[in-house]
């Protein structure tokens, strides 16, 4: 009989868990709405919603905000997510640069630092910089989120494949580093501390679809463009991974089996093409076979200086280098999602990364070419979008992460992370 009931109370506090979860979600996904409208959207009673709201209220995670009337009977009071429920801090270890922001608890940035590095440094010490932004982040959060009182999180988004049950970077071919126990270093820095690992482009799209472009698509695949070519698969809502849980390295196609090499080992793969190295090489070549261009004052004749907002800033002007590489560069962005397009059919194409700046320029090359090559019925269900985050896409997808975590299970965020 006691084994009974034990076993009766864990199915209830299971269903109370999964219940707390329900509401949090439909705020999440709707803002504010009364304990009525969240009966009324969840098919729970009254009573279990008026019970579920105030132990979330108790928790810091909903407040109320005020009140609607309809104009029949006693007006309603409506919920939200708290904002000062706590605050989160996301970083992006980029291959040439560390972003980090804190958001509280609606997504909302107040605060943000970002350094560029260079491989010279070595792991160890973009590592130790890294350390120290967080450390930094984390002090912005508990003086500047005003009412929070608890750190929620830690998330870092990185350019490799990342081991999920162990948070290690296993590789990162743009970065040349191998086997870094990312999540295990955040943990001895951070101890208690919830935290978050990913693919930067697999944590760029939940920023997208969360708080971006991508809202309200069912199927989306989106692509960061810079150093290399990340992309990620959502489904739902949810991040599709695969059997190893490295899905969506679209980067890695081969498109040109006698192209040139990239640095994951194989040749001709699509970032080769269309990743911003791509871009700075056609300029440079251009240049060298004495095609004249804005871009040599630009950069006090120095090439290797270019960079993406350069390009953009003398494409803008009608440089014709510029605009060569860059409609180059989309011809070949729109031959790989034109095949994409074919092979899964997605409702949505986000493209984000430091190439996104230059999308306006790129993507009349890219629509040009989806339109030749993709079949007809799937180009024209499918939408090609700039990430509305731009750059930041990935540190969003840090705070969407850690909030769709805490959503799934509030009650085991319940307790403060005081820094």
């Amino acid at each position: 009989m006691t084994h009974r009931s034990r076993l009766r109370t864990g199915d209830q506090a299971l269903v109370r868990e999964i219940n707390l979860s329900v509401i949090m979600r439909r705020l999440l996904e709707h803002a504010s709405l009364s304990r009525a409208s969240l009966a009324e959207v969840t098919g729970l009673n009254k009573s279990t919603v008026s019970s579920l709201v105030h132990e979330l209220i108790a928790m810091g995670f909903v407040h109320e905000v005020g009140q609607t009337s309809s104009g029949v009977g006693r007006p309603s009071t409506l919920l939200e997510l708290n904002p000062r429920a706590g605050y989160i801090v996301s970083c992006e270890l980029g291959v040439d640069f560390i972003s980090v922001i804190c958001a509280n608890f609606s997504g909302e940035v107040f605060w943000r630092v970002k350094e560029n590095t260079a491989g010279s440094q070595g792991q160890g010490a973009i590592i130790e910089r890294t350390l120290a932004l967080l450390r930094q982040a984390v002090r912005a959060g508990s003086s500047e989120c005003v009412g929070c009182d608890r750190l929620l999180g830690i998330a870092m988004g990185v350019p490799g494949l990342v081991e999920q049950a162990t948070g290690t970077l296993l590789f990162a071919p743009n970065l040349r580093w191998q086997d870094v126990p990312v999540q295990a270093i955040l943990a001895e820095h951070f101890p208690g501390v919830p935290l978050f690992v990913d693919n930067e482009a697999n944590m760029a799209a939940l920023g997208e679809y969360l708080f971006g472009a991508a809202r309200g698509a069912n199927e989306v695949l989106y692509l960061s463009a810079g150093v290399g070519v990340g992309g990620a698969v959502v489904r739902n809502g949810q991040l599709v991974r695969g059997t190893t849980g490295f899905a969506a390295e679209f980067g890695h196609m081969t498109l040109d089996p006698d192209g040139l090499f990239c640095n994951c080992g194989n040749r001709g793969c699509w970032e080769t093409l269309v990743s911003q190295s791509a871009v700075f090489r056609l300029i440079r070549e251009a240049v060298a076979s004495g095609r004249p261009s804005s871009l040599v004052p630009l950069t006090g004749g120095d090439l290797e200086r270019l960079s993406i907002p350069l390009v953009v800033e003398a494409a803008q002007g009608g440089d014709e280098v510029a605009l060569s590489a860059l409609a180059t560069v989309g011809r070949y962005l729109g031959i790989g999602i034109a095949s994409l397009i074919n092979a899964f059919n997605p409702d949505l194409i986000v493209l984000g990364g430091i190439l996104s700046l230059a999308g306006d320029l790129l993507l009349p090359a890219i629509r040009t070419e989806v339109s030749q090559r993709a079949l007809r019925w799937n180009a024209e269900a499918t939408k090609i979008e700039l990430a509305q985050h731009g750059f930041d896409a990935c540190v969003m997808g840090g705070v969407a992460a850690l909030l769709q975590a805490i959503v799934l299970e509030p009650g085991k965020y319940n307790l403060l992370h005081r820094p």
